[in-house]
């Protein structure tokens, strides 16, 4: 390996935890954010609602931009736009609603960006790597996760006002992206046989894909939005306890993501992706039927044991998938990582309402075992792509992003 390949991979691995830091800042605060505004309930979810879905219109963009623009420099100015729109989330006071609305609008679209951006770049690293290294950037992301939420509840322990909580984390992490993004790789699409970067025809090859991601995402908006309800209200913990599946299930997706690329590598995508189906699966299940609060939290812990590969093996299925047309794939792939996150939350909420939680924690995991029957599309197709499992490649090796 060169030296512009560990820094471009290292830079790139700090982008996934600055953005895992900056989105759990914003998202552990809502309350917080509610409450300086003057927001109310009702006005609450078409807010929240909006930034996934001004998302999914950023992705869609960059699909077009990066036809024109390397994902490089898209990844190196959106990523200071996000931070920069979370500081004026907190910056505003009571009644500036207006002034809320337009700083989640500018976070979503520049999240959109940034999260295709990012997923491009990892996987042409890792078919240039020539091994399995996607699950590591998620793994940083879980950290910055981890991180963005440990100071969310410092401020809100200490009863710091947004901003004060927002600044010294934006003051830090902005300059930091800003210089290493100095040493982002890009790479080439990889040379294939046939030409399947038809928009119709990708489409519908990747759709598996699509849902997968949907699945996945649904299942980690569940436990994100419901574990805290779930274990206070169904299994009788306490206000307290209730707080900790979420940094458990965040803490055991770094542990899977951390240890998945060795996996990936000694068993194979399809076999890494049946497992962590399987294990989350049997999560949701112990969840639904978990008769107190520790067997309820030891179903969050397999939770995040299982789901955390499946989103980067996604991600990296799609780049072998159309190894000539990767970018255009996972800017259409990424769409879907918002479309779960709309619908998990509300849809587990509106079964809870009507029905039973424990039966609405059932619907996430028949979802997500569906995987199941889309394993083989993780599996590589040299005979009908050209490409096949990633492979060392030296073309693009000597220029990072400085050569734009």
């Amino acid at each position: 390996m060169t030296d512009v390949l560990r820094r471009g991979r290292a830079s790139l691995a700090f982008s996934f935890f600055a953005q895992g830091a900056a989105f759990a800042l914003l998202v552990t605060r809502i309350p917080a954010v509610q409450d300086r505004y003057g927001v109310s309930d009702a006005l609450l979810p078409a807010f929240l609602a909006a930034v996934p879905i001004l998302a999914g219109v950023g992705s869609v963009t960059t699909e077009q931009l990066v036809k024109r623009v390397r994902p490089s420099r898209l990844l190196r100015w959106s990523q200071p736009v996000v931070l920069l729109a979370l500081l004026g989330v907190g910056a505003g006071g009571q009644g500036q609603v207006a002034a809320l609305a337009v700083a989640l609008g500018v976070f979503g679209l520049a999240v959109g960006a940034l999260d295709a951006s990012m997923n491009m770049l990892g996987v042409s690293l890792q078919r240039t790597y020539g091994r399995s290294i996607m699950l590591s950037f998620h793994a940083a992301y879980s950290l910055g996760g981890i991180v963005g939420a440990s100071l969310a509840w410092a401020g809100a322990h200490w009863h710091l006002a947004l901003w004060v909580s927002y600044l010294p984390v934006v003051a830090v992490l902005l300059p930091a992206a800003l210089v290493g993004s100095r040493w982002y790789v890009d790479g080439e699409p990889a040379p294939v046989a046939d030409d399947r970067a038809g928009g119709g025809v990708v489409f519908k090859l990747l759709l598996p894909l699509c849902l997968v991601m949907a699945f996945a995402y649904i299942g980690d908006s569940t436990v994100s939005n419901w574990s805290a309800k779930y274990l206070k209200d169904v299994l009788g913990s306490s206000e307290q306890l209730a707080t900790v599946p979420y940094n458990v299930y965040m803490i055991t997706t770094l542990v899977g993501r951390a240890v998945g690329d060795y996996g990936v590598r000694r068993l194979g995508a399809v076999t890494v992706v049946r497992l962590g189906t399987l294990v989350a699966a049997g999560g949701f299940a112990v969840v639904a039927v978990a008769p107190g609060a520790w067997i309820g939290m030891l179903g969050f812990t397999l939770l995040g044991l299982g789901l955390c590969v499946l989103v980067p093996q996604t991600f990296a299925a799609a780049g072998r998938m159309f190894p000539g047309a990767s970018d255009t794939a996972i800017a259409r792939l990424n769409i879907f990582n918002y479309v779960g996150f709309l619908i998990g939350s509300p849809l587990v909420g509106t079964l809870g309402d009507t029905w039973s939680y424990r039966g609405a924690m059932l619907v996430p995991m028949v979802l997500v075992l569906v995987t199941l029957v889309y394993a083989r599309s993780f599996a590589a197709q040299p005979d009908r792509y050209g490409g096949g499992h990633e492979r060392p490649r030296t073309a693009d090796v000597g220029r990072g992003s400085n050569g734009l």
